[in-house]
């Protein structure tokens, strides 16, 4: 099992900033420890004008494909399921992102932005991320906030996990939120 609190969850209302986070410190840690070697993925709002059309997965080395969009009107994707009103691309994100879930001799760090409803459309997904936590590498990966107070199932097993720490987000929050988890996380790698 894992030890306590080598899995950060950073939670928060959407829009608060998660993925920016995530991305800050990994920017900071990367600077300070630049061999590093870190795997993982983040989603992206997908704009066209003002209006956001959809979310795209890009791997911490650049590769990006669709996650999920209002856009797509391909026959396959008629069969692709729905959240709100977005189209989830499977196995476009299966294809970036489970690769990225692999564990590795030398992974020091998974980031996995994020676990949430479009993401957990893929049936692999979840047994990749719970190898990952029972790994004992240490992991930073944002969750959505329960809606009406109730929580994803796959979202609610990784809140409760024994090794995992839960960082919510508020506007106000933000920047000691930012530094905590960098310590914490910083502290962990050099154990590691």
């Amino acid at each position: 099992m894992a030890t306590p609190g080598k899995c950060f969850l950073v939670t928060g209302p959407p829009g608060v900033g998660k993925t920016t986070l995530v991305m800050r410190v990994l920017e900071r840690i990367r600077t300070t420890n630049p061999n590093l070697k870190v795997q993982g993925f983040y989603t992206r709002e997908v704009r066209q004008g003002t209006e956001r059309v959809g979310f795209e997965v890009v791997t911490l080395d650049g590769r990006k494909g669709p996650l999920a969009s209002t856009t797509n009107s391909s026959p396959e994707s008629l069969r692709w399921p729905n959240v709100g009103k977005y189209r989830v691309d499977v196995a476009s994100f299966e294809l970036l992102a489970l690769p990225e879930l692999q564990i590795k001799e030398d992974t020091d760090l998974f980031i996995i932005d994020e676990v949430g409803k479009m993401e957990l459309y893929s049936s692999s997904f979840f047994p990749a991320v719970l190898k990952v936590l029972e790994s004992n590498i240490p992991v930073l990966a944002t969750i959505p906030i329960p809606k009406f107070g109730r929580d994803i199932p796959g979202v609610a097993r990784l809140r409760n996990h024994p090794g995992a720490t839960i960082f919510t987000l508020n506007p106000s929050n933000r920047d000691t939120m930012k530094e905590q988890i960098y310590t914490k996380l910083v502290a962990l790698l050099h154990k590691h």
